[in-house]
């Protein structure tokens, strides 16, 4: 029995708001208060398949870094 998940599903709208606010993926790493790594980030601004907790962690990092609770998980995934 195979499933046919795709795991690539392209550049995130993660992508986008980062490159918009002039952020790097160093700069969300630093901010989290939480075990979240460059190798995350990336993989989540790339387009592959995050599970939700670490979605979660990118979301709360994102909205640290701006100052407040602006964005939610689906302005930066869309699956």
């Amino acid at each position: 029995m195979q499933q046919d998940v795709s795991y690539d599903l392209g550049p995130q709208p993660l992508d986008d708001i980062i490159t918009k606010l002039n952020l790097t993926n160093t700069d969300l790493v630093k901010v989290s208060t939480e075990q979240l790594s460059h190798k995350m980030v990336l993989k989540g601004r790339k387009g592959r398949r995050l599970t939700r907790n670490i979605q979660e962690k990118i979301l709360r990092a994102l909205n640290a870094a701006v100052g407040e609770e602006k964005y939610g998980l689906k302005d930066l995934f869309n699956y």
